[in-house]
C-alpha cells in the first residue's frame, strides 16, 4: 500500500488511476458494450471499471472511510468521512469519442466537501481544490501532474447578464433554462462549463441535471476559485437537481432571477 501525505494526494492518485483505466477503454470504443440505466442514461463497462479502480486506491489508503459511487452505490465505513465518485462524468460524450468526459472525486467530511478533483483524461488536464486553499489546474503527462497553477474566476465589477459568457451542460433539458440562454451570451465549451467559470473563461454556467457526484468536486473547485455555486432550488451544497456556477454571487442572483 502506498503511503500518502494527505487526502489531496489520495484523491490525485485515485483520479490518475481512474483516468488511466478510462483511457484504456476510450481507446477501444468500437468494442465497448453499452447499456441504458432506468433513467435512460448510458452506462458502460468502462464506468464500472473506472469506479472499481478508484475504489481500490481509496480503500487501500483509507480503509475505514465510506465510499459513494455512481455505479456501485455506497459502501459504509466510519461516520464523518465519505468519498464521492463519478467515474465517468459525461458517458454520452465518452461513447461518442468526445474528449470532454471527466473523472470526478470529492471528499466530504461531516457534511462539507473538503477536497475536489476533476480530471479530463483525454485532454491531459486536471483541476482540484482543497477547502481554504484555493483552486488549481495542471497538466497530466505520463501519469504525473505537472505545471500546477492557481486559477481564479473572472474579475471586474458586477456582470451585466446580457454580456455574461454562459455555458450550458448537458445538451438536454435546455428548455428548463431557456430564459437564461436567451438572456445571456451562450458560448461553446471545450471542457465542463463549471471549470471554465473557475478559471475565468466563462461568467456563468448551468448544469441542467445531476446527482451529488456530478457536483461535489466541481462545486468546491468553483467556490475555492472565488466563485459561487448553488442549486437552482437555492441550496448551496451539492445535491440532486440542476445547479448554477457563477463568477460571483451577484451574477448568480441575476441568473436565478431570470430563471424564476
Amino acid at each position: 500500500m502506498a503511503d500518502y501525505v494527505d487526502d489531496l494526494e489520495i484523491a490525485h492518485a485515485a483520479a490518475l488511476a481512474g483516468a488511466a483505466e478510462g483511457l484504456r477503454h476510450f481507446a477501444a470504443l468500437a468494442g465497448l458494450p453499452r447499456e441504458l440505466k432506468q433513467d435512460g442514461s448510458v452506462v458502460t463497462a468502462a464506468d464500472r471499471a473506472v469506479e472499481d479502480r478508484i475504489r481500490e486506491v481509496l480503500t487501500g489508503a483509507r480503509p475505514g472511510d465510506t465510499i459513494l459511487g455512481e455505479e456501485h452505490g455506497e459502501t459504509l465505513g466510519a461516520e464523518g468521512r465519505r468519498w464521492i465518485i463519478d467515474p465517468i462524468d459525461g458517458t454520452h460524450l465518452f461513447v461518442e469519442g468526445d474528449d470532454r468526459w471527466l473523472v470526478l472525486i470529492a471528499l466530504e467530511e461531516r457534511g462539507e466537501i473538503t477536497v475536489g478533483v476533476a480530471a479530463l483524461p483525454a485532454q491531459g488536464q486536471i483541476f482540484w481544490a482543497v477547502r481554504g486553499e484555493g483552486a488549481r489546474q495542471a497538466e497530466v503527462a505520463d501519469g504525473r501532474i505537472v505545471g500546477e497553477q492557481k486559477i481564479t474566476v473572472a474579475g471586474g465589477g458586477p456582470a451585466d447578464l446580457a454580456t455574461s459568457r454562459l455555458g450550458v451542460v448537458p445538451d438536454w433539458d435546455r428548455a428548463d433554462v431557456a430564459a437564461l440562454i436567451d438572456a445571456a451570451d451562450e458560448r461553446p465549451w471545450s471542457l465542463h462549463p463549471g471549470l471554465l467559470v473557475a478559471r475565468g473563461d466563462l461568467d456563468v454556467a448551468v448544469q441542467t441535471s445531476g446527482k451529488i457526484w456530478d457536483f461535489a468536486a466541481t462545486s468546491l473547485i468553483v467556490t475555492e476559485a472565488g466563485g459561487d455555486y448553488r442549486g437552482l432550488d437555492g441550496r448551496t451544497t451539492p445535491g440532486p437537481g440542476a445547479s448554477l456556477y457563477s463568477r460571483d454571487a451577484a451574477t448568480g442572483d441575476a441568473a436565478l432571477a431570470v430563471l424564476r
